[in-house]
């Protein structure tokens, strides 16, 4: 009596071939969006990082992951000894060097 009666329109007719697809157009728009907004640069810049840690040799000037600066006085396996000054060397891990810097840098 206060209630009117819901009809939906349309409810039982099934999705056509392409109507069915379409609304599917904008999820894969937005992974491929994603895939190359993301994704691709991060692939990129963890396969350069890792160039880098396998090209560290002795004598090069680096900074650690820490903000610590210094010369690399020994190359181990998966260790590196870094010099921070005169006598001073601390071991850290390979990977937590977060860049090279140029020869000279550091007096």
């Amino acid at each position: 009596m206060f209630i009117s009666n819901a009809y939906a329109a349309d409810a039982a007719a099934p999705a056509g071939g392409l109507a069915g697809l379409a609304q599917y157009l904008p999820l894969v728009i937005m992974l491929v969006a994603l895939y190359f907004i993301m994704i691709r640069p991060q692939i990129k810049q963890q396969k350069e990082h890792k160039a880098m840690v396998d090209n560290l040799a002795k004598g090069d000037e680096v900074v650690v992951a820490n903000g610590l600066m210094g010369r690399i006085a020994k190359v181990g396996e998966s260790v590196i000894h870094v010099e921070l000054a005169q006598g001073v060397e601390v071991q850290v891990q390979r990977q937590s060097v977060s860049r090279v810097l140029p020869k000279g840098t550091l007096k």
